[in-house]
């Protein structure tokens, strides 16, 4: 078992607290590390570095800011194999996914260093005469980042990376249940001599250090990806200080399936988006809309390709599709869900139960005959699971989908321009897919709607998250 450690001004220290908190492996239920329990004085230390730390890093050129994120992402590469290792060991992934989890880490650190010559302020016309009007972007100031457990990798890239370019500092909190491939990346991190205090790592419980962090006048932004829960109250704890939030938080993707569609690549779409990451994306489809003039048809197929999904410990074969849920309680969440389909209508297709004695496991999953009212079709489900309804038009087809508090991914699966555009304009959602799964790039936008969040990121408006602007009017007419 491993001892992990926090990263504090460029230091590598244990908790003061004394106490530690266990990390299971969710495919055998074994501890196989442990995490500092960080308390309100280490996070206050830890901000303490990161504000003392950031006036210099902000005046550091961005081109030479650049440079450290580079040097990130070549450590990530040099390490690869490592880092897939312990995704798979602590979140579950299949070493596919574990594998682009790292690959596209590395990526993004290279992609947000991109834009050093590209943070630009602007000149606007004066209405008097010898004046200039300038529009300055500056960094927000120290960034606290909250990462969630299902990207855990990822998602430090996805926040420092644009918070580092625009010379933030920042302190992040790694998930509870997956913090040693933060920790380890505090190592690289350590490895590229950035400065003393403009990374940060804190481990510990969310409901205190997420809360001190979230809660200090000493941040600029927190930024959150998580639970609607979590970002109730992450935004609570900002509000006394009125930081900016910037929050991802759930989803409730439909996706629709009209009669002219390729229903094979429809079927293998949607299975893609329902089992990446065993289940546990907030854009993954979590609803299928299917016109009725297709929908026996479309059943059959899909109802094929999710009872082919092979689950099981992704670190013991590497062809398994699936690996397990994150922990205990997700897993009897999902069967508690389904449970309550069945009892309200739906008929059990394949899957519905949980795969094997040890580990958080569970099938793949097909539920038909679900109506608009049934709380499956609300409530995100976070597990391998798709519910099926039947619809009659494209109209009815939108204003179900729409139908729900969350609005951050959805889907269309048709040949038709018109009907193609008539859902573009018409869904409540921060990305539509056409004709694709559901999976975002880095230079979009990945925001969402309603109480799947506010802000996004990635991209250049991703990188505007952590910019505040600053307007100065010059007058240099004296006569």
């Amino acid at each position: 078992m491993k001892d992990l450690k926090m990263y504090i001004n460029g230091k590598f220290v244990e908790s003061k607290s004394g106490k530690w908190i266990d990390v299971l492996n969710p495919s055998t239920e074994e501890v196989i590390s442990r995490q500092p329990e960080g308390t309100v004085e280490e996070v206050d230390e830890a901000l303490d570095a990161a504000k003392a730390a950031q006036k210099a890093w902000a005046k550091t050129p961005a081109i030479e800011r650049a440079a450290y994120l580079k040097k990130m992402a070549d450590g990530i590469r040099k390490r690869q194999d490592e880092f897939v290792e312990i995704i798979m060991r602590e979140q579950g992934k299949t070493r596919t996914w574990a594998t682009v989890e790292v690959g596209v880490t590395a990526d993004y650190f290279d992609y947000m260093a991109s834009f050093a010559r590209h943070i630009e302020g602007e000149v606007i016309p004066s209405d008097r005469r010898g004046e200039t009007i300038m529009l300055f972007k500056e960094p927000i100031g120290v960034v606290a980042g909250i990462l969630p457990w299902n990207f855990p990798f990822f998602l430090i890239a996805r926040k420092a990376g644009a918070a580092l370019i625009t010379g933030c500092t920042i302190v992040i909190k790694p998930s509870q249940l997956t913090p040693e491939n933060c920790c380890e990346f505090a190592k690289v991190v350590d490895e590229t001599g950035l400065p003393a205090g403009v990374f940060n790592v804190i481990t510990g419980k969310g409901s205190v250090v997420g809360n001190a962090l979230a809660a200090s006048e000493k941040i600029g932004i927190v930024s959150v990806t998580g639970s609607v829960g979590a970002g109730t109250s992450i935004m609570k704890a900002a509000a006394d200080n009125i930081t900016k939030v910037s929050l991802e938080l759930g989803g409730k993707a439909p996706a629709i399936v009209c009669k002219d569609a390729d229903l094979e690549a429809a079927a293998q779409w949607i299975v893609d988006s329902r089992i990446g990451n065993n289940g546990q994306i907030c854009n993954n489809a979590e609803r299928v809309y299917v016109q009725k003039e297709v929908k026996k048809e479309f059943t059959d197929i899909l109802v094929h390709k999710m009872e082919a999904v092979k689950v099981g410990d992704p670190c013991k074969d590497d062809n398994v599709d699936m690996g397990p849920l994150v922990e205990k309680r997700a897993l009897e969440s999902v069967e508690a869900k389904v449970a309550k389909a069945i009892k309200q209508g739906a008929k059990l297709l394949c899957g519905g139960k949980r795969v094997g004695e040890k580990g958080y496991f569970y099938a793949a999953t097909v539920l038909d005959d679900c109506k608009q009212d049934f709380d499956i079709i609300h409530e995100e489900t976070f597990g391998p699971v798709l519910p099926l309804v039947e619809f009659d038009d494209i109209d009815q087809a939108i204003s179900w989908a729409n139908d729900v508090e969350y609005g951050l991914a959805s889907s269309v699966f048709t040949k038709d321009i018109d009907t193609a555009a008539k859902v573009c304009r018409e869904l409540e959602f921060g990305e539509v897919y056409i004709n694709r799964e559901h999976f975002e790039a880095m230079q979009g936008f990945h925001a969402g709607m309603k109480k799947s969040g506010i802000g996004g990121a990635d991209g250049k408006h991703g990188v505007e998250e952590y910019l505040v602007t600053k307007v100065v009017y010059m007058d240099t007419h004296y006569e």
